[in-house]
């Protein structure tokens, strides 16, 4: 029997967690002769978006993702975060599974998550291990979804009120927590400061904080893992 050629990219920047995707990938191999993973690597958002470019341009499909959030941005900032790497591989390979590893397990930030991704897999790092990874792989290539205890929790938890921003609401939280003045975001955003303004208020509308300046809205947006 010939084991099927799983096209595996990996982008993450923390080799321990690289590691331990490419032992439980060779685990997998030794233990079952379905599949055969050939892997490549990104550890940020530049270079994920060089390997998806060559990928396509190849003219091939990618099989499986593992997909930390917290990525160093692009140069032109157009990608923030492993999110919009999530959201630009479901638009480019429609077909591939998309495993999310992420520290984040704010309930508000793992639910803008699910709904922007809408991952096949969605772990939080401090629930991984062998025993947790090994069958997470299988069952996202067999039968998805596979959340980790915490994403269920999470998925469980009944909110009054879930926050779901878009890009457009998160590239105005990094430019303002980046030190850019209001005044200036119309300069870089395709908006002008009467709509960033409007996107502003609804945003502390969202977190709860109507009132709150400036300051208040990037701790709230650090707090729940936007920023």
């Amino acid at each position: 029997m010939t084991a099927t050629k799983i096209k595996t990219i990996i982008v993450d920047d923390h080799p321990l967690l690289i590691e331990a995707y490419r032992n439980s990938l060779r685990d997998i191999e030794s233990t079952n002769d379905t599949w055969s993973f050939s892997i490549e690597e990104a550890n940020d958002c530049d270079s994920a978006l060089e390997l998806l470019d060559k990928i396509q341009s190849n003219s091939r499909n990618i099989d499986l993702v593992f997909l930390d959030i917290k990525l160093p941005e692009s140069k032109g900032t157009t990608h923030l975060s492993g999110e919009d790497i999530g959201v630009e591989i479901r638009q480019r390979f429609p077909e591939a599974k998309i495993i999310i590893a992420t520290t984040f397990n704010n309930n508000y930030r793992i639910h803008t998550i699910l709904n922007t991704v809408n991952p096949d897999g969605f772990l939080i790092k401090g629930d991984i291990s062998t025993e947790i990874l090994l069958p997470a792989i299988i069952e996202v290539l067999t039968d998805p979804p596979f959340y980790s205890k915490s994403v269920l929790k999470s998925i469980r938890r009944t909110t009054s009120h879930d926050i779901l921003l878009d890009k457009w609401d998160r590239r105005i939280l990094y430019e303002l927590s980046q030190g850019m003045k209001m005044k200036e975001l119309p300069g870089i955003l395709p908006f002008s400061i009467a709509a960033i303004e409007k996107r502003k208020r609804h945003i502390k509308e969202d977190f709860g904080i109507e009132d709150a300046d400036d300051r208040q809205l990037l701790l709230k947006a650090r707090e729940f893992g936007f920023i």
